[in-house]
């Protein structure tokens, strides 16, 4: 029985859900979407679908879960409307759409589906009604009236004026001699069309759009008695020229036409795959500074990383593009490919001309701007670009009048500084590691740390990505770089705030240690920290140079630990054995949760933080002690009562007490 009631639900559910399987591939984009659009139209009866109309436009999509509560395509409001799903149709006085649309031949299923226009367009040809009435199994990807409507004329009264010939050919290319469905419909194949063998290309996207031939598909697996159609937006046309061979025909191409032979990109633009060219016009190159310009033309490396940054790796049509997008270029870079209501965008620019060029091994998108790469720009361009960050760390006036090459007058103070952010040698961060030194134009010494979580140079750590420029790498940093000017007792001598410190280093017999080569984190008490203990302890402490020496080394780390490395919390091992935790709360370094009152000034074998508290190692706390000290008593007790063999009441209520 209970075997009877399985089969019947799974029998219900499938009935239910005719795309539903046993098991099955995991389902297509298309088919995700589609589904979600019949969950989300499911309260208006079976087999509803929820569909987004952009408004002011007859554009409709299946919508996705993000599209869904955003409502906006392109970044222009959508509505919500309800009707069949595919495949389906409305019965009088039922709820929703119940019945399956009744199996006729191709002719008579395209005026189903809305693409009239081309059951017109088929009856003027002598042979293809019949074809598409009679037995076979084909796939028609059918243009919706729009689609045709919006032809421009002289292609389509060349069309008309010769249907035998021109109108069966073009029909016939929007034809395959096989049944094939949205399932099988892959990113990046091609299918044999009924012209000539021609190949028209699939595009299925992650977001659930499918494009032929760059025409995005509208009603998709209409089911008929000799194949299936499926509805789309645009009149297509057999594709016969690759990227490279379109490059070489458009006159509005003549600089990037020199611009890839000299880059000996012609081979691979000619070749299989699937691109994207964002092509600049003739006029994208005017805009340039010659001098600009002239530089990127004769430097081959140059060149070939400018012409890689406009071609993306996959092709992408521009009905795929219904939000914003993060493309990565052959360059390696990334662009935001966006849109605005019909207009592409590229970084939030709306430089697009002339969309969907449709190539064999790609499309072309016209643009008017060139998009040069950090690659390609002189690295002052790119420290200029940076100056407003810089001037919030080292206050550089960039209202004052500008040098003749373009850079702000600045004094030495502030020229040794910059020295000192400069590298000797061009270096990529993923390059560097832990421990490594390089040399700054000013002569000093950097080390590298690499934390769990960051990577820093000294005292500041990398805050962004690299930018690359044609001769140097921009590292975005977090602070100004303070380069170590002495060993951790020079620092500590050389700061006022530390001469108890200091003395007590000396009396402890420690200072060898922090002037030799190591790697400390010293917490660094100040005078005042001091003179807070209580004056009996500060004596007895200053007095006993074994104690001093214990308590000194709970102050320093047996590591490099700067403030940008810290994360949530770190546990650093001291010299003195026991440790300490470190934490980052609000910027706010604390160690043993007492805030550091400056952190991150840095000596050749370590960095000093300083702290307005001396640190208590653990054993040394009253806390621990006062347990210690009754741990002891009651040893003591439990041996004394052993000699003695007392055991009344009063002996054990006293040791019932000094247990608690």
């Amino acid at each position: 029985m209970a075997l009877f009631v399985q089969l019947l639900a799974l029998a219900l559910a499938l009935a239910l859900d005719p795309a539903a399987t046993l098991a099955g591939p995991a389902k297509s984009p298309y088919q995700l979407v589609l589904q979600h659009s019949r969950l989300r139209g499911r309260q208006h009866g079976p087999n509803v679908c929820a569909v987004q109309k952009v408004i002011g436009t007859n554009k409709k999509y299946f919508t996705n879960c993000k599209q869904w509560y955003q409502r906006k395509i392109c970044g222009k409001s959508t509505v919500i409307s309800y009707e069949c799903c595919p495949g389906y149709e409305k019965v009088p006085g039922e709820k929703g759409c119940p019945a399956a649309l009744p199996l006729s031949n191709l002719y008579e299923t395209l005026g189903v589906v809305g693409s009239t226009t081309t059951q017109l367009y088929t009856d003027r040809t002598e042979k293809l009604r019949p074809e598409m009435e009679g037995p076979g199994s084909f796939t028609i990807f059918a243009p919706s009236n729009e689609a045709w409507a919006s032809l421009p004329a002289e292609v389509l009264d060349s069309l008309v004026s010769n249907v035998n010939i021109e109108l069966l050919n073009a029909l016939r290319y929007h034809m395959v001699g096989r049944r094939v469905l949205t399932d099988e419909l892959k990113h990046g194949m091609t299918l044999t069309s009924m012209y000539q063998n021609s190949d028209i290309q699939i595009h299925h996207y992650p977001n659930g759009i499918v494009t032929v031939n760059c025409a995005r598909l509208l009603k998709a697996d209409h089911h008929a008695t000799n194949g299936v159609v499926h509805l789309i937006d645009k009149v297509i046309s057999t594709v016969t020229n690759n990227i490279q061979q379109i490059i070489e025909i458009e006159d509005t191409f003549e600089t990037l036409r020199a611009a890839v032979a000299a880059s000996g990109l012609n081979t691979m633009l000619e070749g299989n795959g699937q691109y994207t060219l964002l092509a600049p016009t003739n006029e994208a190159f005017e805009k340039i500074p010659s001098e600009t310009l002239n530089r990127i033309l004769g430097d081959p490396e140059a060149l070939r990383d400018l012409l890689n940054n406009h071609i993306l790796k996959s092709a992408m049509c521009a009905e795929a593009i219904v939000a914003g997008l993060s493309l990565e270029t052959l360059e390696g870079t990334t662009l935001e490919v966006g849109c605005s209501g019909d207009m592409l965008t590229i970084n939030g620019k709306a430089i697009i001309s002339n969309k969907d060029i449709l190539a064999t091994n790609g499309v072309i998108h016209y643009i008017d701007e060139l998009l040069i790469p950090d690659s390609d720009r002189l690295f002052h361009c790119i420290y200029l670009s940076s100056l407003s960050s810089l001037q919030e760390h080292i206050s550089l006036d960039l209202t004052t009048p500008f040098l003749a090459d373009g850079t702000p007058p600045i004094d030495a103070h502030t020229r040794n500084l910059l020295r000192n952010h400069i590298i000797k040698d061009q270096l990529a961060s993923k390059y560097l590691y832990h421990g490594q030194t390089l040399e700054t134009l000013g002569g000093k010494k950097l080390r590298v740390f690499v934390y769990r979580n960051s990577l820093c140079i000294e005292n500041s750590c990398i805050a962004a990505h690299d930018k690359r420029g044609r001769y140097g790498t921009l590292f975005t940093m977090d602070r100004v770089l303070t380069p170590p000017m002495g060993t951790v007792m020079d620092v500590l001598k050389g700061d006022n705030r530390f001469s108890m410190l200091v003395a007590a280093i000396q009396s402890a017999g420690l200072t060898e240690t922090l002037n030799r080569e190591g790697v400390y984190t010293v917490f660094a008490p100040t005078n005042e920290a001091f003179r807070a203990l209580p004056p009996r302890e500060r004596s007895r402490l200053l007095g006993d140079a074994k104690e001093l020496a214990n308590i000194l080394k709970y102050h320093v780390g047996d590591e490099i630990l700067v403030s940008g490395g810290i994360g949530a919390l770190v546990r650093l091992k001291s010299l003195q054995g026991d440790k300490l935790e470190v934490s980052l709360k609000n910027n706010v370094v604390s160690v043993n949760k007492e805030p550091v009152a400056e952190p991150d000034i840095m000596a050749t074998n370590g960095v000093v933080h300083v702290i307005t508290n001396v640190l208590q190692p653990p054993a040394n706390r009253p806390q621990e002690r006062g347990d210690e000290l009754a741990d002891s008593a009651l040893e003591i007790f439990k041996q004394a009562s052993a000699f003695s063999r007392v055991r009344s009441p009063v002996y054990q209520r006293l040791l019932e007490r000094m247990k608690h």
